[in-house]
């Protein structure tokens, strides 16, 4: 097997079991602390709220470590010891400190769960596509697994959501001890590990984003358009269960259904790749916008299970499109090797940003003028902020027929590292 081989299915692997431990925490997080934990919709926004304030400190942190150590396993480590530790802390101390005090349950389960799921995967993420570069592979076709990890779990979770909640959060502490495994075995050769580090980088490096124009406009897209969408995705569990006659069928349904949902969004993760190198990255990411507001308006205007889980499946459409944009958008318009700081800040610290400051609110709309109501209006200021981008993002032209951009970075790439795609790689 060669090196190529052995790394593409670690980190395949790798990806897999990490999305399984987070949909078993985290898919229906917001239904178990309304209808287990009896939370009301301003309270849940305020746990929610938490666990982004959290991530969003953590996440400037991880980007400038990743693109430090490079591809050594350090942020692989941290991740997977935590995820190992998840069904613990959930069963053992989050729920009991969130039923005695809210808020210091919501902080202290804000820091646990924003630094291993939330800012935990996009680090994983941008991980992956650091090997993928190096090695050849498109990030995509690695992140497709993670998507059949969480579709594996989403399956069983309302239906062991039902029985026992708890039986979640210890099978996550499961796949925790799994990947704590398999970083045990896996093998990076020293002198790879250590290519991906030239040249150094230096704090001052990361903080000249700060001064570049092309990082803000990305900025716009992603703390207005992504954020609002995120925001209306977070206690939607809650509202797709009340469609339905009772509660705990609900639950089982959207388990279920989110199951189908992403099995197909493993699918697209494959063929993404193809539709954004034709359309190119700015592009990719408006098309991926256009959809999550569609999707938000159409949940506010649904009547009945049937149309509710037809808006749920266009999740499965934008999320590929989006997370290809993103990083080729990256490759484009920023410095190599800042590429996981651009992810880490630009990206996750940006949804973290944002939702720390939407969450409260939107929780609070809810229990004032309703779902359908709260929907509509998020769908018209997503829609609003997409205009904006249209306008502030960078053009960036399509990869068909041609050349990937690695003549576009905008600094210094070592020998081995190179965009992926089949015009300068072959995919896995």
């Amino acid at each position: 097997m060669t090196g190529k081989q052995s790394h593409f299915r670690f980190l395949c692997t790798f990806v897999y079991v990490y999305f399984f431990a987070q949909a078993m925490s985290m898919s229906l997080l917001a239904l178990w602390l309304r209808s287990t934990l009896n939370l009301s919709g301003a309270e849940t926004g305020i746990v929610f709220s938490a666990n982004f304030i959290a991530a969003m400190c953590s996440q400037p942190v991880y980007g400038y470590l990743s693109d430090k150590v490079g591809m050594r396993k350090h942020v692989l480590w941290v991740v997977g010891v935590l995820c190992m530790l998840s069904g613990l802390f959930l069963v053992n101390v989050y729920g009991p400190l969130l039923k005695s005090n809210v808020l210091l349950g919501a902080a202290l389960g804000g820091i646990y769960l924003g630094i291993t799921f939330i800012a935990g995967s996009y680090a994983i993420e941008s991980y992956v596509d650091r090997i993928g570069r190096a090695y050849g592979f498109e990030y995509s076709r690695v992140r497709l697994w993670g998507s059949l990890g969480f579709a594996t779990a989403a399956f069983m979770t309302g239906r062991l959501y039902n029985i026992d909640p708890h039986i979640n959060f210890m099978l996550a502490s499961v796949a925790g001890l799994l990947l704590v495994a398999l970083l045990a075995l896996w093998r990076l050769p020293a002198h790879q590990a250590e290519a991906a580090d030239a040249p150094k980088l230096r704090l001052s490096d990361a903080f000249a984003l700060l001064r570049d124009r092309a990082f803000w406009r990305f900025m716009v897209f992603i703390l207005s358009v992504t954020n609002i969408y995120l925001v209306f995705d977070q206690q939607f569990p809650s509202y797709f269960a009340a469609q339905f006659p009772d509660p705990a069928t609900g639950a089982a349904m959207f388990g279920y259904l989110n199951s189908v949902q992403i099995f197909v969004e493993a699918g697209g993760l494959f063929l993404a790749p193809l539709l954004v190198r034709r359309i190119g990255a700015k592009n990719g990411l408006l098309l991926a916008g256009a959809i999550m507001i569609i999707r938000i308006g159409g949940s506010g205007l649904a009547v009945g299970p049937i149309s509710i889980s037809c808006m749920k499946m266009l999740h499965s459409v934008e999320l590929p499109i989006l997370v290809v944009s993103v990083f080729r958008y990256i490759a484009c318009h920023f410095d190599n090797r800042l590429a996981s700081t651009v992810y880490m800040v630009g990206f996750s610290f940006g949804h973290s940003l944002g939702l720390a400051l939407l969450s409260p609110l939107a929780g609070i709309s809810y229990d004032l003028i309703g779902f359908t109501n709260t929907y509509l209006l998020l769908a018209a200021i997503g829609a609003g902020f997409w205009v904006l981008s249209v306008f502030s993002l960078e053009p960036t032209p399509a990869e068909h027929g041609r050349q990937p951009q690695a003549d576009a970075l905008k600094g210094p790439v070592p020998d081995n590292i190179g965009l992926s795609g089949p015009a300068n790689h072959s995919t896995q």
